[in-house]
């Protein structure tokens, strides 16, 4: 997305590319109104949406009593509004398709492991075996939240198992919803409609499960029979679906970071995505996050022919909105994923009464849009 946004405003870029032939890693991925936009501007949002499945809201229940235990329809925020539920391989070969139909040159199998300042501030990447790129008026990190170019965190204790199903008609789902069911908050289990991918002509979705850190080797060693009947003891409906699971390789580990730059700018070099700010995926912002910066990037850029001018603009425009969030995923991530009882039963007690009233139901439905404030300041 930057690579394309700042090669269409006459920029110079060249992509490196770790893998020898540039590809998606991952399952599905929720594209939230702000991110959608963004992709209109560009002019892939009526290919993206033939593909992706629409998400109009949240539902989740506590198990085993079935309470409401999350509830968010986008509805609120206008008839029209929603999300779309996605594979990140059609996310990335829209985006692909479009960085080689404008020529942007794409050098591949370069391991980047490192960035040194050069003469007049400029930067050169160090591959490796030692290698040295050419160097760059700006380097941009966009390498998530293991950029060896960015501050490193400690994981957070729970990550999740994903894999991506054909969609089977399964009792009580809500097949425009990305519905969840909960065992206090230590357990979860999700469902997100996908649509369709290029490797997939049906409807499919993304089955996740999540799981603390520790716990990955155990679940190896016993084995997917003895994972499938916790499962489903937690949401039994879903037998249908797992029997689609056959190997443990099916699955993908995702493990989380939670942490922020204090800048994303330094001379030469501008961190954007989960290389500035690293989350859990709780409010589904992570991608969209990402598109916003690469937005924000190259409106900046454009604004400013000073470069470090342009970068504390850069800056200005996304730091509030990206500390917003990361201050509302600290709040959350605990209420549906940590070991505590008392915060899952706040939030039982608590949803029926917030769902019930409009104002609440708008400034939730506001949040998990990416709209709980401006998602990029413009300024004069």
């Amino acid at each position: 997305m930057a690579a394309l946004l700042l090669a269409r405003s006459g920029h110079r870029v060249t992509l490196f590319e770790r893998f020898p032939e540039p590809r998606p890693v991952g399952s599905g991925l929720m594209i939230q109104p702000t991110g959608l936009e963004l992709l209109e501007e560009i002019g892939v949002a009526a290919d993206l949406k033939a593909l992706a499945a629409p998400i109009r809201g949240l539902h989740g229940l506590a198990m085993p009593n079935r309470r409401l235990a999350l509830a968010m329809d986008y509805a609120a925020l206008g008839a029209n509004v929603t999300a779309w539920g996605v594979h990140r391989s059609a996310l990335f070969n829209l985006l692909y398709d479009a960085v080689k139909a404008q020529s942007i040159a794409i050098e591949t199998s370069k391991d980047v492991t490192g960035c040194e300042t050069v003469a007049g501030g400029r930067r050169c990447l160090i591959l490796a075996g030692g290698a040295k790129t050419a160097a760059f008026d700006l380097v941009i990190d966009a390498m998530g939240a293991r950029s060896v170019l960015s501050r490193r965190s400690a994981d957070l204790p729970f990550g999740a198992l994903w894999t991506t199903l054909d969609a089977v008609p399964i009792p009580g789902f809500l097949p425009d919803r990305l519905d969840q069911r909960y065992r206090r908050a230590s357990q979860m289990a999700g469902i997100l409609p996908l649509g369709q991918s290029v490797s997939r002509a049906t409807d499919s979705v993304a089955w996740f499960w999540s799981m603390r850190l520790e716990e990955y080797d155990r679940w190896r060693r016993n084995g997917l029979e003895a994972w499938r009947s916790e499962a489903l003891s937690l949401w039994p409906e879903a037998e249908a679906l797992l029997a689609q699971i056959t190997d443990p390789e099916q699955f993908v580990f995702a493990s989380y970071q939670h942490r922020t730059l204090a800048s994303p700018i330094e001379t030469g070099l501008v961190h954007i995505g989960d290389a500035w700010h690293a989350t859990s995926p709780q409010l589904g912002q992570g991608a969209n996050m990402a598109l916003l910066d690469a937005y924000a990037l190259s409106v900046a850029l454009e604004q400013a022919q000073d470069l470090p001018v342009a970068l504390a603009r850069y800056s200005a425009m996304r730091s509030r909105h990206v500390r917003t969030y990361q201050l509302l995923s600290r709040f959350f991530t605990p209420v549906f994923q940590s070991e505590s009882r008392v915060l899952p039963l706040i939030r039982d007690m608590m949803m029926r009464p917030v769902h019930s009233l409009a104002l609440l139901r708008r400034m939730t439905a506001q949040v998990v849009s990416g709209r709980a404030v401006s998602p990029v300041r413009h300024s004069s």
